[in-house]
Order: structure tokens, then C-alpha cells, then sequence
């Protein structure tokens, strides 16, 4: 009989000892329950294949070969990952909608003596709880946004507040972008549903009763929007204000964004979206900068002639109440440690 999850706590805290996602490498690689092996009952082109069958020639041609070929790849299965399993083992099975894959996978894994289950609803009722966490109920936590202008280290004082106590999320790390024109990441992106992931599993090991600390982002971070119910949290959040001179900000861009901004080319592609905004003599500026190997100078100026007016502007909209102004003079690693005391401090007085 299939497990009936009704919240996403119960479905992230099953008791198996194991998950298994049975649909195809694709489907998985999209989004799928946190920990779960991925055993797919028919491959990316077997799917296709019986897709095909079962809408051209009919529904029960493709179930009859789709069964065909989950049993031959279930055998490989077994033979293979499970072959060392003992038969005290609890596997809990899911495929899109908890149906045919699933059904036919644990039925055979419980022939052989495991003691095998399925979600209900299948992997559709895992991403409709997920949904629900972070899209139409109200967030539970209390956020504090981190904010400031560009090139003021944000992002890497997070794991700093974390080694003092602080509850942080790393909006930008589950995202895989560094939330601006030049933030792209190695590796680039997730899905959205994978980020949501992510999030949600985030959230759910922290404590509602404390209040935790968010980079201020805009509603997209590269192509990955936050969920509604997390913007919501975001507007209403109060403040800590990160300020450090331009010189020090310009520095530990170029520090940061080296691999991005010492290539001419890559800034010309980049910063290409900008010249309607900025002006073509701005950028062609930008570009002959980075050519000339002047990193900080560049950093400058994108910080003069963009990040800032687009900041301040922003900060004029989604005006918010201020907790604390925290200065510091430089954005090394001293300086991000006195950064990171200054915000620790005003989050225990809140």
C-alpha cells in the first residue's frame, strides 16, 4: 500500500533506509528527494521509446515492452548497487507519479524478501509539499538581509557569521550564480526546482525561533527566482548595512570576479546588455580597461559608473528598516572577521 506523505517534514524524515527514484536520469537530474539513488526503470531513451509506442500505436503495446524493459533493467540493478544488500533493508520507491515504474520496481524488490514501499503520488507529491513550503504558505522565519553596495564581501561573510552562531542561507551559493552580469558560476545553474530543493531543506533544519541572515538579492539570481513566500520574508526583512570605502570594495572585486574580468572578451560578451543602459562609450571604457590587464581600476569603474546608481536606486524602492551600519575600513581577511563580529553583535541585540 503506498505511504501517504502529508507534509514535507514527514516525506524528508521517512525512516527508510534507503530511496530509490526510478524514473529516467533526466527526470532525476531535474530535481529528486534529498538522498535519494537514482535506479532509473528505463533509460532517458527507453522513456522516449515507450512514450512513442504508447501514443502512436497504442497504450497497451507500450506498457507491454515498457514492462518488458524495467524488469531487464531492475535485474541489472539488482545484480549490481543492491546485490550487497541484506534482508533486513528498508527501500522506500518513488517514479513521477507514483505508478507503473514504481509499482512494478517494489513489488519485484519485495518478492525477493526487502521490505519495500512507495510514495503516493510519486515524486508530483514531493514537489506539491515543496510548493506549498515555499510558494503559498507564509515563511515561518525571521529574516535579516545582509546588505550593501557591490564589492562589499557579503556573500563570503556568511560562512563567517556561521562559525559565530548566526543562521545564515547562501542564497546565491544554492543558486550557482553570483547574482549579477558577471556572477556566473563553473558548473552554472540548477533548475528551479532543484533551488527550490535546495531551499527548502535549508530552512528545515533551522530554528523558526531565531532569526536568520539572507544576502539582499533582487527577485532573480541569474535565471533562478526566489520563491514567492521567501520574497515576501525578503521585503518585509530588516536590515544590516555593510560599508567599506570604494577603494576597498574595487580591490576585493577584483579579487573576486578575476577570472571574469581579467578576459576581455568575456567582459565585452557580458557587459554587451549594458550599453543601452550605460552608453557604448562606458562600455567600450570597461573593455579597454580589461585589456590593459587594470583589474581594480575596472572594478572601479563599474562599480562608479553601474553597480552603485543601480543600488541606490533599488535601495530607494524596497526601502527597509535599518538595524545596523557596520564600517570597515578594508575587505581582506581581517577585515571581513571585524565585519563579521560587527553583525554578529547587532543580530544578538535584535
Amino acid at each position: 500500500m503506498p505511504i501517504e506523505f502529508t507534509s514535507l517534514d514527514a516525506i524528508l524524515n521517512h525512516g527508510f533506509d534507503s530511496v530509490i527514484d526510478v524514473r529516467s536520469p533526466a527526470e532525476f537530474a531535474q530535481d529528486h528527494i534529498p538522498g535519494a539513488i537514482n535506479l532509473p526503470a528505463l533509460s532517458n531513451e527507453q522513456r522516449a521509446e515507450v512514450g512513442t509506442i504508447y501514443k502512436q500505436i497504442s497504450p497497451f503495446d507500450g506498457r507491454k515492452i515498457g514492462a518488458g524493459m524495467v524488469i531487464r533493467n531492475l535485474a541489472d540493478h539488482i545484480d549490481g548497487p543492491l546485490m550487497k544488500k541484506d534482508g533486513a533493508w528498508r527501500p522506500l520507491v518513488y517514479c513521477w507519479r507514483g505508478g507503473q515504474r514504481s509499482g512494478v520496481f517494489s513489488t519485484l524488490l519485495s518478492e525477493i524478501g526487502w521490505r519495500a514501499d512507495t510514495i503516493k503520488g510519486g515524486y508530483t507529491t514531493y514537489r506539491r509539499l515543496v510548493k506549498t513550503r515555499l510558494y503559498d504558505d507564509p515563511l515561518v522565519h525571521r529574516l535579516i538581509l545582509l546588505d550593501g553596495y557591490t564589492g562589499t564581501a557579503k556573500t563570503e561573510i556568511l560562512p563567517r557569521l556561521t562559525a559565530r552562531g548566526v543562521q545564515v542561507i547562501d542564497l546565491e551559493g544554492l543558486a550557482g550564480h553570483r547574482g549579477s552580469l558577471l556572477g556566473a558560476m563553473p558548473g552554472g545553474q540548477p533548475s528551479q526546482k532543484a533551488f527550490d530543493t535546495w531551499l527548502a531543506v535549508a530552512l528545515t533544519k533551522l530554528d523558526p525561533a531565531r532569526p536568520v541572515v539572507v544576502e539582499a538579492e533582487s527577485s532573480k539570481i541569474g535565471r533562478i527566482g526566489i520563491p514567492a513566500s521567501m520574497w515576501a520574508a525578503m521585503l518585509a526583512a530588516p536590515r544590516i548595512i555593510i560599508k567599506a570605502p570604494q577603494t576597498a570594495r574595487a580591490a576585493y572585486l577584483a579579487r573576486a570576479y578575476r577570472e571574469v574580468i581579467e578576459n576581455p572578451d568575456v567582459v565585452a560578451e557580458k557587459l554587451a546588455p549594458l550599453r543601452r543602459l550605460r552608453g557604448h562609450a562606458t562600455v567600450d571604457r570597461w573593455i579597454k580597461l580589461s585589456r590593459d590587464g587594470a583589474l581594480v581600476d575596472l572594478s572601479h569603474a563599474l562599480m562608479v559608473d553601474h553597480y552603485d546608481p543601480s543600488y541606490a536606486k533599488s535601495r530607494r524602492i524596497y526601502e527597509r528598516k535599518v538595524l545596523a551600519e557596520v564600517a570597515v575600513e578594508t575587505l581582506d581577511d581581517a577585515g571581513q572577521e571585524r565585519a563579521a563580529d560587527g553583525i554578529a553583535a547587532a543580530i544578538n541585540a535584535f
